[in-house]
Formats: C-alpha cells, sequence, structure tokens
C-alpha cells in the first residue's frame, strides 16, 4: 500500500490501532519537550506517577514564556522545573537560550521521529521532516513515562507548491494563503502535507513557519519531506548524522490536493481578530500603525532576522512606531552579534528584547490602547496581546519592517521599488553552544537529589470518579470560535500562576464574562457542578491544559459544544470533564445560561455514543454526541487521565 509521509512515520510508530481515518491509533513517542508555562503542571502530574526515569529517546524542558521575574513566582517554578529535571533524565534549556521550538529545531529534531510538546505549535518540528504534536500535559508526561500518545487516525491533506517567491514574499505568506484558502477550522482532524517542486527552493526555517502556522488551521499536524535541504540544515548545525530522507510513495492518496502557486503570491495580512481574516497587504496599505512585533516561534530564525537587518540597515524607523525583535535563540543572537546585524538592527531605533516568546504570549510590549499592532506571531486573538482592545495583524517580516520604517502599513514590494533588493546570505556552519543546556543528573546521583518546591506551587486538582447521574447549572452560554484564550488567558499578570489553579481560577473567561469565577462556585456549591455551552470549534488554539483544569476546578462537570477543536476536547477527557456536541445544532438555542441540566445513566449513555441532558425548567431532553472510544470512557469514569493511569491504565 502506498504512504503519505506522515502514514509511514505512524506506521513504524504503531503500538496499536488501526491505520483508518477517524480510528484510535496509539503511538510510541522519541521525544517531548515542555515550556515552562504548561511545564510546571506537566512535571507534577510526572512526579504523580512515581516514575524515576523518563523513557524517551530525549525530554528537554525549556524556559521561554515566564521569563519576566517581577516575583518569586516565575523564578520559584524555573527552580522546580530545572531540579525535576535533573532529577527524572530531562535536559533543561535555561531562561535565555531561546523559544522552545527553535532551539528544538536547532539542536534536537530528528526527521522521521515523532515529538509531543505541551504547546500548540511543537509541529514546528514537522519542517525538519518530523511528526510533532502539540498535546495536553497529561499526555506529555504519559508519555515521558514511557506511555503511548493516543489520537484519531489524522486524513490526509496535500499541498503542492509550484515556482518561487518572488522578493519581498515569504513562507508567512504561504501560511497565510493557506488560512485563507482553508480557514481555522479547515485542518480539522488532517494532517498537512507539504510537497510540489516549489518547496525545493524553501529552507529549513521557512519551512518551519509554515508547520508552526498550520496549529491555526487545527490541523493534528503538519510535515515536510526530509530531504537535500533537510542535511544541509542539519549538517550547518552539526547534526548531519541525524538526516534521514523521507519521501511519499508517488502514489500516495491523499484527501484532498491543494494547489498553491508561488509565482503569483504576494504579501497577505491576517487582521484581527482571527488568523484566518486575511487580506492582501495592498488591499489595506496606508493603515496608521503604532507598534511593529518581530519574532516568536514562526518568525524568529537567523534567516528571518538578517531579512529584517538587511531592511533596517542604514534607516530609521518612524517616530509613531515602537519596534521590538525579539531573537528565536542565542544562537540567533549571538550570530547576529558576530555579523554586525544585530547593530542594524538597533541603530534604526528598534528595541532588543530576550530570546523567548514575549509580546506574543502577552508577556511585556502590549500595544497602546486600541493600538495597531503589526506582529510576525501565529496568532492574533483578542486580548492575547495583553491589551484587551489591542488591534492586532499578523504579517511577514518583511511587511513588518517596511512597515516600521514608513510608520504606516507598507507593502514591502513597495519598500523594494524604493530602496532596491535585498541580498541574504546563510552560513553554512552555524556558531555551536549548548552550554545553557544543562544535561540531568546521572542514575546514582538522581537517587539523593533534592526537588525544589517554592509556595506557589499547588497540587493537581483533586478528581473524582464520573457519577451516574449529576445535575449541572449553566454557567456560561459562549458563541463560535472560543479559543484557549478566551477560557485561560495569558499575559504577564496571570502567566506566573500557571502552578496555582487556585488563583488562576479568578481569571477564567475574564475575556467573555468577568463574573463567570463567582458564578461558577455559586453554582457548584448549589447544585453540584456547573456545564458549560459553546458554538462552533470551541477550545481552538493553545494545547494548554490550564482550559481545563481551571473548569474542573470551579466545577465544570460537562461542555456541550456544536464542535470541539482537537487537543481541548482530550485535555476535558483528561481533566475527566465530558465534552458532548450537540447531536442537532439549532438545540443550541434551549440551553439557557442558568438552565439545570440532570445527565443520568452516565456509563450506559456514553458506551452508546449518546447522552441525554434533561431540562429541569423544561423537562425536555437534548441528545448528545459522546462519541469516545473505550479507553477514554474509562478515562472519563476513573476521573481523568492522572488517576486511570495510577490505577494502572494504559
Amino acid at each position: 500500500m502506498a504512504l503519505t509521509i506522515a502514514q509511514k512515520i505512524i506506521k513504524n510508530h504503531l503500538i496499536s490501532g488501526e491505520m483508518k481515518a477517524g480510528s484510535e491509533v496509539a503511538l510510541k513517542i522519541d521525544q517531548t519537550l515542555t515550556q515552562d508555562a504548561t511545564g510546571t503542571m506537566a512535571y507534577l502530574e510526572f512526579e504523580t506517577m512515581g516514575i524515576d526515569r523518563v523513557k524517551t529517546e530525549r525530554s528537554v524542558a525549556y524556559i521561554d514564556h515566564n521569563t519576566l521575574q517581577c516575583g518569586l513566582e516565575n523564578a520559584d517554578d524555573h527552580a522546580y522545573i530545572a531540579s525535576v529535571a535533573a532529577k527524572h533524565g530531562i535536559y533543561f534549556s535555561r531562561p535565555g537560550n531561546g523559544i522552545c521550538h527553535q532551539v528544538h529545531l536547532e539542536r534536537f529534531g530528528k526527521p522521521g521521529k515523532t515529538l509531543i510538546g505541551s504547546d500548540s505549535h511543537t509541529p514546528t518540528g514537522g519542517g525538519l521532516g518530523m511528526l510533532a504534536f502539540g498535546a495536553g500535559g497529561l499526555d506529555v508526561a504519559v508519555a515521558m513515562g514511557g506511555g503511548a500518545y493516543y489520537i484519531n487516525m489524522p486524513k490526509m491533506i496535500k499541498v503542492n507548491l509550484t515556482g518561487r517567491l518572488r522578493p519581498f514574499v515569504s513562507a508567512k505568506d504561504i501560511s497565510l494563503e493557506i488560512l485563507r484558502i482553508l480557514s481555522v477550522k479547515g485542518g480539522v482532524g488532517a494532517i498537512i502535507e507539504w510537497g510540489g517542486e516549489g518547496i525545493k527552493t524553501l529552507s529549513v526555517p521557512e519551512r518551519a513557519t509554515i508547520t508552526n502556522m498550520g496549529t491555526e488551521l487545527g490541523a493534528t499536524t503538519s510535515i515536510f519531506p526530509s530531504d537535500e535541504v533537510t542535511r544541509e540544515f542539519l549538517k550547518s548545525q552539526g547534526r548531519e548524522e541525524d538526516f534521514t530522507p523521507l519521501s511519499s510513495d508517488p502514489d500516495a492518496v491523499y484527501d484532498r490536493v491543494i494547489e498553491i502557486d508561488l509565482d503569483t503570491l504576494e504579501p497577505l495580512i491576517a487582521c484581527p481578530h482571527s488568523p484566518d481574516n486575511v487580506k492582501k497587504v495592498s488591499e489595506i496599505a496606508g493603515m496608521k500603525i503604532d507598534q511593529v512585533c518581530i519574532g516568536s516561534c514562526t518568525n524568529s530564525s537567523l534567516f528571518d532576522l538578517k531579512k529584517t537587518a538587511a531592511m533596517l540597515r542604514g534607516k530609521k524607523i518612524a517616530t509613531n512606531v515602537s519596534l521590538s525583535v525579539s531573537p528565536g535563540s542565542k544562537q540567533v543572537l549571538s550570530m547576529l552579534v558576530k555579523s554586525g546585524e544585530l547593530n542594524d538592527i538597533l541603530q534604526s531605533g528598534a528595541r532588543l528584547l530576550e530570546c523567548a516568546c514575549g509580546p506574543c504570549i502577552g508577556m511585556g510590549f502590549s500595544p497602546s490602547s486600541a493600538g495597531v499592532s503589526l506582529r510576525t506571531f501565529n496568532r492574533n486573538f483578542l486580548g492575547r496581546s495583553g491589551t484587551k482592545d489591542g488591534q492586532v495583524y499578523l504579517v511577514s517580516p518583511e511587511t513588518a519592517a517596511a512597515s516600521a520604517i514608513s510608520g504606516v502599513l507598507t507593502d514591502p514590494r513597495d519598500f523594494g521599488d524604493k530602496f532596491g533588493a535585498i541580498s541574504v546570505s546563510m552560513p553554512e556552519k552555524f556558531d555551536i553552544d549548548d552550554g545553557s543546556v544543562l544535561p540531568p543528573l546521572n542514575e546514582a546521583e538522581a537517587k539523593t537529589a533534592e526537588v525544589v518546591r517554592g509556595p506557589n506551587i499547588k497540587p493537581f486538582p483533586k478528581t473524582q470518579p464520573m457519577p451516574e447521574k449529576f445535575t449541572c447549572g449553566v454557567a456560561l452560554k459562549t458563541g463560535d470560535d472560543i479559543t484557549t484564550d478566551h477560557i485561560m488567558p495569558a499575559g504577564a499578570k496571570i502567566l506566573p500562576y500557571r502552578s496555582n489553579i487556585p488563583y488562576l481560577s479568578k481569571f477564567c473567561f475574564s475575556v467573555v464574562d468577568e463574573t463567570f469565577p463567582e458564578r461558577a462556585k455559586e453554582i457548584t456549591e448549589k447544585i453540584g457542578g456547573c456545564v458549560i455551552v459553546g458554538g462552533v470549534n470551541y477550545g481552538q488554539g493553545s494545547s494548554r491544559e490550564h482550559a481545563a483544569l481551571v473548569p474542573l476546578y470551579l466545577g465544570v462537570k460537562a461542555v456541550i459544544a456544536k464542535s470541539f477543536a482537537r487537543i481541548h476536547a482530550a485535555n476535558l477527557v483528561n481533566a475527566g470533564i465530558l465534552p458532548l456536541t450537540l447531536k442537532n445544532p439549532d438545540d443550541y438555542d434551549k440551553l439557557a445560561q442558568d438552565e439545570a441540566v440532570e445527565f443520568s445513566d452516565v456509563s450506559a449513555s456514553l458506551e452508546k455514543g449518546v447522552v441525554k441532558a434533561k431540562l429541569l425548567s423544561t423537562g425536555e431532553e437534548i441528545a448528545l454526541k459522546a462519541e469516545f472510544t473505550k479507553r477514554q470512557r474509562d478515562i472519563l469514569a476513573a476521573g481523568g487521565l492522572l488517576a486511570y493511569t495510577k490505577s494502572g491504565g494504559k
């Protein structure tokens, strides 16, 4: 049977299940990564499992999110992660070493390997030919302990690239074009494979930009072949021995094939407040801007920042614009220093930020009130920047740099017409210094090593086995496309409490309804639990399991929606919360906020695949799809994945 690239890797890592679209498969995981905003909870979960040493080929703990240390919280979390990593066989990437996806691409990623990370943009590794998935922290903890990672076998979408990008058009524009074609829901249940003659013109960092943004499609993951371009990248990183060629069979079958002609592509922009609200830059050029941010795991490679430096060289940014530049790794920063290109950036008036996620997660550099911010990032959800009414647009580094100079949104091709072409050459060999990646202790030393726990670190929320009958009040009713940023916001004020669920709960759904936390607690105390009602694509965005754990802490027992994003639905199951889909979407209108809903015969209903929710105000029953595997039903019955795993479930 002819196979796609992803199918070949899945076949080589298949533990159980059938490779049939929609069927559950269990995969062996070779590598894991965490970042500090999700890592503390993931390692608390790993410790609870009672396993001494990780069983993966390579697990890495990165510090890249909570690097602003305005109090004890972030520093304490970093100390905890460093100590638990040393004790349990995990490599530790220190603060300042860089963004997890950029550093992993540079130093650890291997074609043909499987990777899961407690960050939704882990598919960045697909630019190197990895099968890389974003996942909740509990799934990562289980994988570190040697357990399988379970997904529904995805369908396959092929995107063929033809031609070559024209000057001032970039890989970011390819990402925005596929978002324009498919939308933020178009990749759900699918793996996106990139191919065609056009991919030969794209470097690994450019490919990684595209696979990174594949997350915004709702895709399970995205992947490129491993070819001579891949070999050259690994060779430049001193890792040629990690190269493995990997391609799809010529007669592999895809569920859909999309063609994109790079010759005709032009600069694009995603307008507020969704990555798929895509327009041509030329259509809205001239819009006054306040802020420009260049960086993030999408566009912070040496290639991206060399282009930025070339455009800024000898020029000043507009007086009305504040520009930040965040290198993706210490390697990128040191090479910009060595070449003198960092000076070109700084002399323009740009502000240099740490090698970290920074503004992308609202960790500093938030825009002014209603400020227009052009960002080379992957998400522009409402409030994500740290400013509730910030107007965030997603653009390429070329568009960002051209606009920073002019003070208005500028088509970078116009910059080329005015100042001429730019030329960027990549080094044959990158500077290698892994001194900021600390190896774990050996097993003998680890036995006596202590784990450091600060006062901000609180235990994992208690869960209970799923009852056979329970009543909930509808604590919140939302619309479509609710993101994890809506459910559990990020930002400098909130992220430091990711290891403190009780305190974090005060901010749950604060972007949507600031009264939700108190109302949820009141409903839970009064009738025993609450339910959230959502629309289409509920839970899109980040892999943060806090968007499930915090509602769990507040008494949420079920979420009823028209449809769910993949990772969030899995996180709800892992937390012991029922994600239920309306069988008839029109019944959404019958579920009013403050309505009391009764669930009964839960075990039998889950086995049948349909749960009935009885509206206590009218007695009417609403049918809800409960399409879970036996393993998922067992997890829900146990009260979540942690309880299930501790009881011997696999």
